[in-house]
């Protein structure tokens, strides 16, 4: 007779199929704040199986929760290029497979062991606002179903199932108010090319808007994105020289007889969702080719009645026709992005994509091109040199995590951070082939060096690298081996038109929730006191982008400590 296994698991272990995972020790405390979510994992297995067994299958469900649990699947994705050559020894694996990533909503809440082979059920909690505060003894039960129609009609009934049900607990200890809201600005760039081109739907179309709405409310709602990569032109990222990416600008362009004037109906509808879903920052696509701004972007334009392309890679990024076109556009579009909300303050540019220290001149030619035309303004660019800094070419700079140090050293104001494929060696990421604890650990590290925004490229490329092709993101998840698997995007595309989260979004998840925490903390009770907070459990001071606590149980401790802190300092007041 089969041996069933079923525990809870944190929300940090990744639970692959031939490996038990960490289970959560009976009653552990897992702590939330009011409006916020948090996960743990319902783990089962089968230890043996008679030959040709009729599967068993047990429904899932939670008592003694503030909220009701949303259950997803926890499905294994393939991943044919888990790392690069340079990674390190803290991975997971470097070798090809499965791996837990995807969650899908479960239909019913069944689950099924299969012998030998771990699976898990993601449970999450989106905790009210107006919740009672306290701790909460929350019962997972899995029992096992007695009798069960197969699709072909025949009736399974298996009578040693009777009273077969499995009992898991933990406490979950809900805060006294909610914390801080979200300071952090945080994209993930928006590719509705992909969108458009994954689900077939023509640019602009009904059916288009819904989707890239679906889209945009998971970011905003779910996730914690509260900047958005805004096509007021095609933006020209991951292109091949002389390439193009399908048409999806917001703006429209006429030129008659030479003179500029724009259409920007699109881009008030695109604001609209942004603000509805608490996007608070938009960030204008860059006004140059990436990696050394040699030319200028694709944007089309209505020329004395008839449609074209006006700019592109065949127009050098110097060139004095896209000098007048951006004295047209820029001012113009100043202005209608605040009658539509957005004012400069919320409003982020950029010139051209990951300059290396070799472009220093090309970059600051196509700077020249529209410096003075965003006076007053953000512009921020992806960047591992501190020579653009040094030179006053980028004004906020947005670093690689594994070149921050030296702008760390500098002291340099504002500072963003970034990773991206490049960034595979001792420093946080998140490839599915790293820990869960890899890509968390980033809302410690933030709140230490105070950092301003968080970017990542890929919210939803679903392209193969530079664009060559459309991939499917459910069977292809390296880009056609551009890059590890877990990098070109953190959501799925559902069948319904709405993104499916993964593992990596929920987690980066709670590392905003962890920077909110420890920020909440530092109101309550100075920096000095929080920081030691942070060192308390450390291995290391201080701690770095490439040194940092490693494994989930640091992790865990902190957030309960915290928590603890929290709550002991709002009762004093």
């Amino acid at each position: 007779m089969p041996r069933y296994e079923f525990f809870l698991a944190s929300s940090l272990e990744k639970v692959f199929p031939t490996r038990r995972p960490d289970a959560m020790a009976e009653g552990a405390r897992l702590s939330v704040w009011p409006g916020a979510r948090c996960a743990v994992q319902l783990v089962y297995t089968a230890q043996n199986g008679a030959p040709g067994m009729p599967m068993q299958r047990f429904a899932v469900s939670v008592q003694g929760a503030p909220a009701p649990a949303a259950l997803r699947g926890v499905e294994l994705m393939p991943s044919e290029y888990p790392c690069y050559e340079n990674s390190d020894e803290f991975y997971l694996t470097r070798e090809p497979g499965l791996f837990p990533d995807l969650l899908r909503p479960m239909a019913e809440p069944l689950v099924m062991p299969v012998p030998r082979q771990y699976r898990a059920v993601w449970l999450s909690w989106d905790v009210p606002e107006d919740a009672a505060p306290g701790a909460y003894d929350v019962t997972v039960t899995a029992r096992a179903l007695m009798r069960e129609t197969q699709p072909n009609g025949e009736v399974f009934e298996d009578a040693s199932a009777a009273g077969l049900a499995f009992a898991c607990r933990f406490t979950l200890c809900v805060g006294a108010a909610p914390l801080p809201a979200q300071t952090l600005i945080h994209t993930e760039w928006f590719h509705t090319d992909c969108l458009a081109q994954y689900y077939g739907v023509p640019v602009f179309s009904a059916e288009y808007w819904r989707i890239v709405e679906n889209f945009i409310r998971a970011a905003g709602k779910e996730h914690g994105i509260n900047m958005l990569l805004t096509p007021v032109f095609t933006p020209p990222l991951d292109t091949p020289v002389g390439g193009e990416r399908p048409t999806v600008q917001l703006v429209g362009v006429r030129r008659n007889a030479g003179a500029y004037s724009f259409d920007f109906t699109r881009l008030a509808c695109w604001t609209g969702l942004c603000r509805r879903y608490g996007v608070e920052y938009i960030e204008i696509p860059h006004l140059f080719t990436q990696w050394g701004a040699a030319a200028t972007p694709k944007i089309v334009a209505s020329v004395d009645g008839e449609e074209k392309r006006i700019f592109g890679w065949d127009v050098p990024a110097d060139s004095g026709a896209y000098r007048a076109f951006l004295c047209a556009f820029l001012p113009a579009l100043r202005a209608e992005l605040a009658h539509l909300g957005y004012d400069d303050a919320h409003v982020y540019y950029h010139i051209s994509d990951e300059p290396s220290a070799g472009q220093t001149d090309a970059y600051r030619a196509a700077r020249g091109q529209a410096a003075d035309l965003l006076e007053g303004c953000h512009v921020a660019d992806a960047l591992s040199s501190l020579k653009f800094y040094r030179q006053g070419l980028v004004p906020t700079p947005v670093c690689a995590n594994d070149h921050i140090q030296p702008f760390l050293d500098e002291n340099v104001p504002g500072l963003w951070v970034y990773y991206c494929c490049a960034q595979g060696e001792l420093v946080p990421n998140r490839f599915f082939a790293m820990e869960s604890a890899r890509s968390r650990i980033m809302g410690v590290l933030m709140y230490l060096y105070r950092i301003e925004g968080f970017l990542h490229w890929g919210y939803n490329f679903y392209n193969a690298r530079f664009s060559l092709r459309s991939i499917d993101p459910f069977r292809v998840t390296h880009g056609d081996y551009g890059y590890p698997s877990g990098d070109p995007f953190l959501v799925y595309p559902g069948e319904d038109g709405a993104p499916l989260s993964s593992i990596r979004a929920e987690v980066q998840d709670d590392a905003l929730l962890d920077l909110r925490a420890l920020q909440c903390m530092e109101r309550l009770a100075g920096r000095d006191f929080t920081e030691a907070l942070i060192y308390e459990n450390a291995p290391m001071r201080p701690m770095t982008f490439t040194d940092y606590p490693r494994g989930a149980a640091y992790l865990l401790a902190l957030r309960e400590r915290v928590a603890e802190e929290i709550e002991k300092r709002r009762s004093e007041r």
